[in-house]
């Protein structure tokens, strides 16, 4: 059984996402379709690029993939279907796919030429259907596109790195459900530029100088829980999708806050690191 996961700022109250649904179903009524979120800021390719990039190896090899976000077509915003470690993407040219591709090689990419068969203002439901449809059948690539070998870069997808390396500056790509802030500062990028030096994390007026394994390390258990008063400090982690992430210790936007709004962080806010000389 095919199945087909859904990322889109189409949010719950309009029909779009039902009617996406429904378009699949009446092709393929036996498929299984995958809500990953319908809930990612309008036309927001950083957050939907996040999303996708750590959603979609949960899921079985050939899965197929379709992003709705800002995919009307114009000259400077086509279609694209791309093969990438044996899964299937299907969205707009508008570098939503540069941040899985700038780690993992795709294996083939094809500009979608079907749009003269099809008339639409709503080119999730019927264009993208279709091809998703026509890939669940076993259609290839080739069918619905001409090879391309590039794709549209996201901008700042790579934080800046002084010339002497001692400071990388990367900046805001996701805000989460809790108000974590997620920047585009990678784990092992970060490694190969620190080379076990010290550092000071800033992020406006806030300074951090080190990174946790988990939240919940900033919790000394030694001492009783009545006394340790740790909901909402501060602190930094690497995520599970190996991002760096700065976040308060059991955010709550109703009671505590959250790091995006106690620290005032917004998406493409810098986040710099400065390492210290020995």
């Amino acid at each position: 059984m095919a199945i087909i996961t859904l990322t889109t700022d189409f949010g719950e109250k309009d029909h779009f996402a039902g009617a996406t649904k429904g378009a699949i179903y009446s092709e393929l009524p036996d498929v299984k379709i995958v809500d990953i979120s319908h809930s990612v800021s309008p036309f927001s390719i950083p957050e939907a690029a996040y999303i996708i990039q750590n959603a979609y190896n949960s899921f079985p090899k050939g899965t197929i993939h379709i992003i709705g976000i800002d995919s009307e077509i114009n000259p400077e915003n086509k279609h694209i279907a791309i093969k990438l470690d044996d899964h299937f993407f299907i969205c707009a040219n508008n570098g939503i796919m540069s941040m899985i591709c700038s780690e993992i090689a795709p294996e083939k990419i094809v500009e979608i030429n079907i749009h003269d068969k099809i008339q639409t203002s709503f080119p999730v439901l019927d264009v993208f259907v279709k091809v998703a449809c026509h890939i669940a059948r076993g259609g290839t690539l080739d069918i619905i596109g001409k090879a391309i070998t590039e794709i549209k870069p996201i901008k700042n997808i790579v934080p800046y790195v002084n010339e002497d390396k001692s400071q990388i500056i990367g900046s805001v790509i996701y805000i989460d459900n809790y108000g974590n802030v997620v920047t585009n500062i990678k784990h092992g990028f970060f490694e190969t530029i620190q080379k076990g030096r010290a550092f000071e994390i800033s992020a406006r007026n806030y300074k951090f100088k080190s990174i946790f394994s988990k939240y919940s390390d900033i919790v000394n258990f030694e001492i009783p829980e009545e006394k340790r008063h740790d909901e909402g400090r501060g602190l930094v982690v690497f995520n599970s999708g190996g991002f760096l992430e700065i976040a308060l210790y059991k955010s709550n936007t109703t009671t505590v806050g959250s790091a995006s709004s106690l620290m005032g962080l917004g998406i493409m806010d810098a986040v710099s690191i400065n390492f210290i000389k020995e």
